[in-house]
């Protein structure tokens, strides 16, 4: 089963380590970046993906995977 998540957050260097970290935890980048800009900072947007065994289910803790 092939799991997606969306990683949002503001463009700072936490917002790479968060992206980092979950490659690191066998994740893949999904597409190209997004950025946009709420009035006072900029917000990134990165999707990631992740093949794993069964069936995919509601229940599943995507940030657990």
């Amino acid at each position: 089963m092939k799991l997606y998540r969306l990683l949002t957050g503001p463009d700072d260097a936490a917002f790479c380590h968060r992206v980092t970290a979950t490659l690191n935890q066998g994740w893949e980048l999904y597409g190209t970046p997004s950025l946009t800009f709420d009035g006072s900072r900029v917000i990134a947007g990165q999707a990631v993906v992740k093949e794993i065994e069964g069936v995919y289910s509601p229940e599943i803790k995507l940030s657990e995977q």
